[in-house]
């Protein structure tokens, strides 16, 4: 049986993290990489080093086979490219049998002005050309951001969910352990025809927003309101918590989807993820009903 050892880049971070503690939890060689090491999934060696540093990232690729790649929230072009590139080298260097990449986002089909989509294009040409048998996962958007300082508050208290999506647009919303399993089942699953796929990948149900509310209401066990949030005042919010630039390229996504050209790029088709990796999605409604939302009972909202 041929020894695997793998990589996580962002191993402190929710998306890296939830690939991380998966792989731990099966019993896997999990070595991670973070800017910061602190906070590292039980299992998970991580190392402090930063994407832009060549020669911190070869010293992580060391003896790895198999490397999952979440990027950080940085939208400024040229530093994504040399990300990409110093992961490209580091995973040539190592003889890397597998890349999985996770663009953090879906990509529309034609390019647009949003850093927030072409930054992680660029990085998925990079890597893609690396030579080093590449796969590309595109998420939509996660459940677990509902479980947070900005939302459970409301979400608890008062029953409102506010969104910056339009509330007639059918989102396929998704947790992070569902991301984790796509990921890890893509770094896995043997044979050539996986190379250079590209996955656009959700929940396992395309929801409004009302009928969101109404998953969510039926885990939580009480009425939840939906509420379309401008996507200014969610920016304006965003820059608080991670800074002008980031919330700027996250936001950048919003207002796309917010135009109305390219309605179903948060729909992807389920069944393909289903047939193509044998991966279970998990509902709305499970999710909400799995979480510990007493914890914002008291809590301030942001």
């Amino acid at each position: 049986m041929t020894i695997r050892r793998y990589l996580v880049t962002g191993a402190t971070g929710a998306q890296g993290g939830a690939v991380a503690r998966l792989l731990a939890a099966r019993g896997a060689d999990v070595r991670g990489l973070a800017r910061r090491s602190r906070a590292s999934p039980a299992g998970v060696a991580v190392h402090a080093g930063d994407l832009g540093d060549a020669a911190a990232v070869r010293a992580a690729f060391e003896g790895v086979t198999h490397a999952a790649l979440t990027l950080p929230l940085e939208y400024d072009h040229a530093t994504v490219v040399r990300y990409a590139r110093n992961l490209a080298g580091a995973a040539r260097a190592a003889r890397v049998r597998r890349l999985v990449l996770n663009t953090n986002t879906p990509l529309p089909e034609r390019p647009t002005d949003r850093p927030g989509f072409e930054t992680r294009r660029a990085a998925e040409e990079v890597l893609r050309a690396s030579g080093v048998p590449t796969v590309v996962v595109r998420p939509t958007v996660y459940l677990d951001n509902l479980h947070s300082p900005w939302h459970g508050p409301a979400l608890v208290r008062d029953g409102v969910l506010a969104c910056p999506l339009p509330a007639e647009l059918p989102v396929a919303w998704m947790a992070h352990a569902d991301l984790a399993r796509v990921v890890v089942a893509a770094l896995d699953r043997e044979g050539p025809e996986m190379e250079g796929r590209v996955l656009s990948v959700g929940g396992p149900e395309a929801l409004t927003g009302p009928e969101l509310a109404d998953a969510l209401g039926r885990g939580l066990g009480r009425e939840v309101r939906y509420v379309p949030l401008g996507v200014d005042r969610f920016e304006a919010g965003l820059a608080r918590a991670v800074g002008a630039g980031a919330a700027a390229g996250v936001a950048g996504i919003y207002h796309h989807v917010a135009s109305g050209r390219d309605p179903a790029l948060l729909a992807p088709d389920p069944a393909r993820t289903a047939r193509t990796l044998g991966v279970r999605l998990t509902p709305a409604a499970e999710w909400a009903g799995a979480q510990r939302w007493e914890r914002w009972a008291e809590a301030p909202a942001r």
